[in-house]
């Protein structure tokens, strides 16, 4: 009777931080977010790409709006690391191109690829030492869309 209750956000952090995801997590969690962290109007001018260590990258529609977010650089840091935790993002760099706004960043605008059969085995692996089908079901869907969209930028220039 001494089990804890913990939420499963913790459960599944811990998982992919054992296999080196923990990474990843926290840029689905950005992306997720950016709306919410940078509001409605920067968010349809500009979108996060990546998070590489702690420094994110952001990518602009026009060059008014990069020097705009060059401004806004160390509030955007602020409040990333608020919504995020501490020393989440530390540094900006901002690229022009074309940003899709969707209303979910998450989203992407064309449809990700199928996983082929050896990545769907692939993921089987990954997941198949969770004990919990909830937490199990929660892991395969983050690593199965990670994999799509990794294949989806593959294909662009």
């Amino acid at each position: 009777m001494g089990k804890r209750v913990e939420k499963i956000s913790d459960t599944i952090g811990r998982v992919l931080a054992r296999r080196g995801m923990a990474g990843k997590l926290k840029e689905y969690r950005i992306f997720g977010q950016w709306e919410k962290v940078v509001g409605k109007v920067v968010a349809r001018h500009a979108r996060p790409l990546s998070l590489r260590g702690k420094k994110l990258t952001v990518l602009v529609d026009s060059s008014a709006w990069m020097q705009q977010l060059s401004q806004l650089r160390p509030e955007i840091i602020e409040k990333a690391n608020r919504a995020f935790g501490q020393d989440a993002v530390e540094s900006i760099i901002l690229k022009i191109g074309e940003v899709p706004y969707s209303g979910s960043m998450v989203r992407e605008t064309r449809e990700a690829p199928p996983l082929s059969e050896q990545e769907r085995k692939q993921v089987e692996e990954y997941v198949r030492a969770l004990q919990d089908g909830e937490t199990r079901e929660a892991a395969r869907r983050l690593i199965e869309t990670d994999m799509r969209r990794k294949k989806l930028n593959k294909g662009r220039v």
